[in-house]
């Protein structure tokens, strides 16, 4: 049986999900942005042992803390897809111009994600889906039966993804969530990048940006992740 704890990190308050197989203590990190020692302390309380990393993309608050628990767990960076590389090429400095060097570092994953691919952990498996927008190299990680979803900041209770940042595009925002994240259905929870908890049915019915009530004319007003 799988379990979740949410654990932010950051100055940004970015949700790190810590997945782990109660029986068999397997875990993996996804999105540790930064402060590596809040999160082997969270293993450590928690007796599970990491197995991999998954990332959704690359900017700073999401992958800044992979390279260090890599070197020192000794377990791989996975995900997000290539496209996201020149957004971890850059954390180190990112995290400085921010005011807070040393928060997290660049990273080169041990493996690309691409769309259609499979996570597995403690037997079970999670689908990929590429949805870029936020990022050219964004990916959702699912599982459908279990009605979870690791949406990092595509979409958030309320509110998407911002697309002013280099190689963002709303348009391709919008279809990735009307697309290819709605259609895996009303009742799938996911976890955003920041903030609360929802559901797809939820944000169907009510986000400003693309409930089917507003999609066709939503503006371009970018959110908060």
């Amino acid at each position: 049986m799988l379990d979740l704890k949410i654990i932010p990190v950051t100055p940004f308050a970015q949700n790190c999900s810590l997945l782990y197989d109660t029986e068999t203590k397997d875990a993996v990190l996804i999105d540790p942005g930064g402060e590596a020692a809040k999160l082997r302390a969270a293993l450590d309380e928690l007796g599970v042992t990491l197995k991999e990393i998954w990332l959704t993309h690359g900017h700073l608050d999401h992958a800044g803390g992979a390279d260090e628990l890599r070197e020192e767990l000794g377990v791989p960076v996975i995900g997000p897809h290539k496209d996201d590389q020149f957004w971890m090429d850059g954390i180190t400095s990112q995290w400085a111009q921010y005011g807070h060097p040393g928060m997290g570092r660049s990273v080169v994953p041990d493996r690309y994600l691409e769309h259609g691919e499979t996570l597995s952990l403690g037997g079970v498996d999670f689908d990929v889906i590429h949805a870029p927008g936020h990022t050219p190299g964004h990916v959702v990680i699912v599982n459908a039966a279990l009605k979870i979803a690791f949406v990092g900041d595509v979409i958030f209770q309320g509110s998407i993804g911002r697309t002013d940042f280099p190689k963002g595009n709303h348009q391709q925002l919008i279809d990735s969530i009307r697309e290819r994240l709605f259609p895996l259905g009303d009742d799938i929870r996911f976890v955003p990048g920041h903030g609360g908890m929802s559901t797809f049915g939820q944000e169907r019915r009510s986000n400003p940006f693309v409930g089917d009530h507003v999609v066709s004319s939503a503006p371009n007003v970018s959110g908060p992740g």
